[in-house]
């Protein structure tokens, strides 16, 4: 079991802004590709709504599903490493292009693929510098100013018969793609300043634009099929899905900033009382279709525990826990979820049988961003769920640590105080004895 991402939480600002984008871009490709293939949509209507060519009846759905394996290509990319090149070839290989070539005005570098005659740095930065946005016909070039609002950050320049909408299409998701990974090279350069008000000013900014564009993306595409009109059930049904997804960003916004303002210690915890059966039963219960291929037991030591926490902030640490175990478990293995009380604190765990983590990365296995090194897996996740997870716990005065072998399984535990602390200032988790064995 690895660190995945959680739509429940994110620990900070920079993390949640990488988080939209992965949710965002997911939603997009799900209903695109369902509006598509499942609703009978013919490739003469989507060239009527997006302004696609009709030279061809299949020309609208063809592009259509070139854009959504451009989005869903670029969301596997390592965000640590320069898209540049990467995006070149892509666009290259998905849209079949001669030649392509794109400026990152930021590092002042230009990735290409295919052949260039001329002086195509210059042609780039001044299709940037003049926010450049045109087709010739002619020539087969298409020029796009790559931007975030109205901020050019790089150009495209493409020959292919790909021209349009469909060409500006891909500027945006290259501007997107470029945003996502100086955000992230951002935050590791200014590491020692997070903590000052101007530089958390400037990332609040950019979060509140990073998850307005995809809330509006979302929006715009729901009202645009609505706006069909005679559509089947199926079809409707499909738009109804584009609002409930617009729904979920939303509640995945409003939990991503407490998290974050939790890390910063804006909010505090709300001790309550929580009985302990009825919140893994509700965890359990939100993750029936992540658990379908397991099975799941819940074992504690006494019907009636409880703890004095915040259990929203339980519920969001055990989700995660719940939902690695059912990635990594093994088809028609067992996940047992339990809690016991040992002296003035009570021991969460969830064990699965699965892929084992190596001992010599439990404690990193924590740590934002970092995915366990296993031979062969190709689970996707972002790396900061078990870092949100660890957060959660400390934040209530509590601590998290994991064991792991191919004999035994994996079992990952948090304990926390069965009544809240007087600070929530803790040290770094140590090795546990004795906590419950699933």
């Amino acid at each position: 079991m690895v660190a995945s991402h959680s739509i429940v939480t994110g620990s900070r600002w920079t993390e949640a802004l990488i988080t939209m984008s992965l949710v965002a871009a997911s939603a997009l490709i799900f209903v695109v590709q369902k509006t598509v293939r499942v609703a009978g949509i013919s490739g003469a209507t989507l060239a009527a709504r997006f302004g696609l060519p009709r030279t061809k009846e299949k020309a609208g759905s063809e592009e259509a599903e070139q854009i959504c394996a451009l989005i869903q290509e670029t969301t596997r990319l390592d965000p640590h490493s320069k898209p540049g090149q990467m995006l070149a070839t892509l666009v290259q290989s998905i849209f079949h292009a001669e030649s392509v070539a794109i400026f990152d005005a930021d590092l002042r570098e230009v990735y290409s693929v295919g052949e260039w005659s001329t002086d195509v740095q210059n042609t780039l930065q001044n299709i940037c510098t003049f926010a450049t946005h045109a087709d010739d016909p002619a020539t087969g070039l298409s020029k796009r100013v790559l931007q975030m609002g109205d901020l050019p950050i790089g150009a495209l320049l493409l020959r292919s018969e790909t021209h349009g909408r469909v060409a500006t299409a891909i500027a945006s998701v290259i501007a997107i793609t470029f945003d996502r990974y100086h955000a992230l090279a951002n935050e590791s350069r200014t590491e020692t300043a997070r903590q000052t008000e101007l530089l958390r000013s400037s990332v609040l900014d950019n979060l509140a634009h990073a998850y307005k564009t995809p809330l509006t993306v979302i929006g715009t595409a729901s009202q645009g099929l609505g706006a069909m009109g005679n559509l089947t059930p199926a079809q409707a049904g499909l738009v109804t899905l584009i609002d409930e997804q617009t729904a979920l960003l939303n509640q995945l916004t409003t939990r991503l900033l407490k998290t974050a303002r939790l890390q910063s210690h804006e909010v505090s915890p709300q001790a309550e009382k929580v009985a302990v059966v009825p919140v893994l039963e509700d965890v359990i219960a939100s993750l029936r279709d992540q658990l379908s291929h397991v099975q799941v037991r819940i074992a504690v030591s006494s019907d009636d525990l409880s703890l004095r926490c915040d259990r929203s902030l339980l519920v969001a640490l055990l989700t995660q826990y719940v939902d690695n175990a059912g990635k990594y478990g093994d088809a028609g293995s067992k996940v047992t979820v339990g809690a016991v009380e040992q002296a003035a604190e009570v021991v969460f765990s969830v064990h699965n049988v699965g892929p084992s983590i190596p001992a010599s990365e439990f404690d990193r296995i924590f740590d934002r961003y970092y995915r366990a090194s296993m031979p062969g897996n190709k689970t996707p996740g972002t790396g900061i769920g078990l870092a949100v997870a660890k957060r959660t716990a400390q934040a209530q005065g509590g601590r998290v640590w994991v064991t792991s072998d191919d004999s035994r399984g994996t079992t990952f535990y948090a304990s926390l105080p069965a009544a809240p602390p007087a600070s929530t200032g803790v040290a770094a988790p140590t090795r546990h004895q004795g906590a419950l064995s699933a």
